[in-house]
Formats: structure tokens, sequence, C-alpha cells
């Protein structure tokens, strides 16, 4: 059986993967709060997990997989976002999820196993708050009920954090009734134009932290396999995760398995609305978002995402943007490069195994993806070779995430390739060809190497290409004489 390693936040070394059952496995990934659309940055940790599903699906089998993700539907958030609009909470909160649905979906994102609602595990939370109360992990004040930090020693070592660190970064609130400043809430008294329920301490709704350790031990048992999310989630709120279910079930480990996804920026910067680089994934499909120009598709989105090892920072600009197009465009040429009839017939087979090798090491889809380049293919392969391969490329190119045999690239390839539009194609290669001839006529005027840009104008002209400079760069348009042939060859 293939072996998997990913670093583990828990111990900060990446470890082999030892499921505590093969005949089920068990994740668990902190969902959304359903009170807008989802972000970019959102994105991140919902296509990453959903590539360590599908891995697991591969090594296990898709029947021995529990892949849990919450939605909270009950949130300060949310409550706010309904008076604001004047709207109920459960009109919101069921448009919203409609919403992460249709915009997590066009990512090529699976559903998990199970998607549990804050809302319908209530009584397993006050179940559990009762226990950390009658432990001594909890104490009871003014309507609220409160996580005694000071009960549990190892509090902090998670996120290897010092107090002062933890009360900075938890910009910990300050109320009378708590014992300790760093004590959190597990319990909140709700008003009447609040959503509440019964409990032994009156009327009210749950604190954040809670809602995972109760849906998890619900669905997964108090030890399970895998826990993930963002990189930020680690304080305040795994390390609350933690403390409560390690102090309600002290004979369990909880998640024995912790994987975060690092931080995304935009073009350098944290997101920000007052920077105007702030968009969410809907404005990226549909093509509203302000730092780019037309639509974006799911897969690329997809594929910018993974171009990046899942740990490290990620900037999310119009370079990536450009590259993940690139690379989309490319995995979709090489379905459609043995005919139509080829393309039609495609079924995935069995993924190549340098693809499963990089997914095994930690995650490492930007390797995948990396080894599946065309370029990088004819490399190890022949023709002949790759054409037999075929069904395991596609296979290859499924298990990251993306189905494109139906592509509008690959079917002009598939056209091109049985030789009934040739012209075409060859057209549109040599403009993609022309195009990167001019961005480097560009960069060498930048770099005042003006011999080197007339070359390369040069080099356009007589392939009837028609070479315009203008303050906004180099444009490239073709003439009537324009051959793409003369342009074979060019090192674009």
């Amino acid at each position: 059986m293939t072996e998997i390693h990913f670093y583990n936040t828990r111990t900060r070394t990446k470890e082999r993967f030892v499921p505590l059952d093969p005949e089920k496995v068990r994740m668990y990934v902190c969902g959304p709060t359903v009170y807008d659309r989802a972000h970019i940055g959102n994105a991140r940790p919902v296509v990453v997990f959903d590539t360590l599903f599908r891995l697991l699906r591969h090594v296990y089998g898709e029947a021995h997989v529990a892949y849990v993700r919450n939605i909270t539907d009950v949130e300060d958030k949310i409550n706010a976002r309904a008076a604001e609009s004047g709207r109920t909470i459960e009109a919101i909160t069921e448009e919203t999820t409609r919403w992460y649905h249709e915009d997590m979906g066009a990512l090529g994102v699976l559903q998990p196993t199970q998607e549990p609602r804050a809302t319908a595990y209530i009584p397993e939370m006050v179940a559990m708050i009762e226990t950390l109360v009658a432990r001594g992990h909890a104490y009871a004040a003014e309507g609220h009920v409160l996580f005694a930090v000071a009960s549990y020693p190892d509090y902090g070592r998670f996120a290897n954090r010092s107090l002062d660190e933890m009360q900075a970064g938890a910009r910990v609130e300050v109320a009378p009734y708590k014992r300790d400043p760093m004590d959190f809430v597990l319990w909140k008294p709700s008003p009447e134009d609040v959503p509440g329920w019964p409990s032994p301490w009156g009327r009210g709704r749950p604190g954040w932290h809670i809602e995972c350790s109760a849906m998890s031990e619900a669905l997964l048992g108090a030890s399970f396999d895998i826990h993930g999310g963002g990189i930020d989630l680690v304080f305040p709120h795994h390390e609350n995760e933690i403390a409560q279910s390690r102090c309600a079930h002290p004979e369990a480990e909880f998640a024995r398995y912790w994987v975060h996804n690092g931080f995304l920026n935009v073009e350098g910067e944290k997101m920000s609305k007052s920077l105007g680089n702030f968009f969410t994934v809907r404005e990226l499909l549909d093509g509203t978002a302000s730092l780019y120009g037309g639509k974006q598709s799911g897969p690329e989105i997809r594929m910018a995402l993974l171009l990046s090892h899942y740990r490290d920072p990620m900037d999310y600009g119009v370079a990536r943007m450009h590259e993940a197009r690139a690379t989309v465009e490319d995995f979709a040429d090489q379905l459609g490069a043995f005919g139509v009839q080829s393309l039609s017939d495609l079924e995935p087979h069995e993924p190549l195994e340098s693809v499963i090798s990089a997914l095994s090491d930690d995650i490492s889809a930007h390797v995948a993806i990396a080894f599946l380049r065309r370029k990088n293919l004819r490399r190890v392969f022949s023709q002949g070779e790759l054409r037999d391969m075929l069904p395991r490329i596609y296979a290859s190119q499924r298990m990251l995430g993306f189905d494109l045999k139906d592509h509008p690239r690959a079917t002009m390839r598939a056209h091109q390739a049985d030789g009934s539009a040739a012209v075409i194609y060859d057209h549109f290669e040599g403009l993609n060809v022309a195009t990167k001839i001019a961005k480097r006529i560009d960069a060498a005027r930048a770099e005042r190497d003006f011999e080197r840009a007339d070359q390369l104008r040069a080099v356009l002209i007589a392939a009837g290409i028609e070479v315009r400079s203008g303050p906004e760069g180099t444009v490239v348009a073709p003439t009537p004489n324009f051959d793409p042939a003369k342009l074979d060859g060019i090192d674009a």
C-alpha cells in the first residue's frame, strides 16, 4: 500500500500517516460560516483538503474514508447580517450555503462524506459542556459557561505560544464574569431577537469553538485521524478545540494528525477591501474582480491554488492566473493530442505512480502538476508511450481535481490532430507565440537592450505580424500575410 507522509502541526515534523483504522480513515476540516460569499482565501483550504480527500480515497478506497466538513450556521456575524438586511437568519444561511456549494463545485471540489450544520448538533454541544463543568474544566457565570484555561496545563502547547503571546493573539475579551482573561466562552445567553436553545444555564447559543469538538466527536469519535484547516486557525480555534476535547475525554487522543495550509496574499499584500484586492470566488468566475480582466474558469482558479505547496504562503496575482490558465490549457491539450475518437473514448485508468508519489509526500500537488506538464512528459516518454498512457494521464489530472475532457482546448486539439482544423489551430498557436515574443520585447526594452528588442520585432514582422508599441507595452496583430510556420522553433 502507498505510504502517505505529511507535516503534522502538533509535532512539527513530517510523519508517516498511520490511520487508527485503515477500514475507516477519518478526517475533519473546519468549514464555512455561512453569512456571505466565500472569498479566494476561503477557497484555498477547501481545494487543499479536497486533494487530500482524493488521495486518501485512492489509497484506502472510497468506502473507507469519512470526510466531515462542518457548516457554521449559528454565529454573531450571521445575526448581524440578518439585522442589517431585515431578512431572516434561515434565509441568509440557506442562500449562502447554496452559494458556497455552487462556487466550490465550480472549482472541482467533491462533496465531503458528511456536512453537519452546527444548529443540528446543539444537544451534543450542551452535553459536552455539561461534562466539562462536571469535570471542573468549565464554570457558569452570569448566563455564560466558560472554559477554565488554568484547568488544562497543556494549554498553549499546540500553538507553541507563551501566555503573553496567547493573550495578544486571541484579542482577549475582558469580562467581569471571567475567572481568568484567557477563559473562553462555551455557551452564552441569547436575547429574544437572536437564535437560542434551552440549556441548564438558560436560553442561549454555543460559542464558536465548542461546535467542532462536539460535531467531530458525534460523527468521527473521540479519537480520529486528521484535523485540517487554515494556519490562521491554529490559535485560538484549534488550541481551544484540543483543550475542550481532551478535557471532556482524557482517555482519547482527539485528532492525531493536524494539517494546516498557509496564508494567501494578493499581489504581495494581505487581502483587504480598503486596498481593493479583496474578491470572492464568484467575482473571479463572473469576471467582476477588479484586479483581473475577464473571467477565470473554475479549473484555472483551482490550478492557481495548487501551484504552490499548500503549507507555503502563496500570492494570488495576475502572474499566477496567467500561469494557471496556461497549465490548464496544457493539460486539456494533451487529452486531445491523439484525435477526436481518442478523446471521445477516453476513460480514466490508474493514475501515474509519479503523481501519487508526489501527493503522498506532504500533498505536493505542485510537484505532480509539474510532472504532468506536456514538455516534462515528453522528456521522459515517446509519443507512442504517451498515446498508450493517455488514460493514466487523464486519471492523474482527475486525481488533482481536473476533469478537462470537455474543455474547448481539448476539443480543438483533437480536431487539429485529425487534420480537420489544422489551419485554425496553427493560427491560434502562432498568435500565442507572437504574444509571448511581444512580452519579451517589452522585457528587453525595460532592460534597455534595444538591439534584442529590434531583433524580436523583426521576427514578428517577417511572420506577418503587425507590431505596435505604446505606453501600455507591445501589441501584436496578425495581417493577411500571417504565416504561423515562420514562428516554429522560436523559443518564446
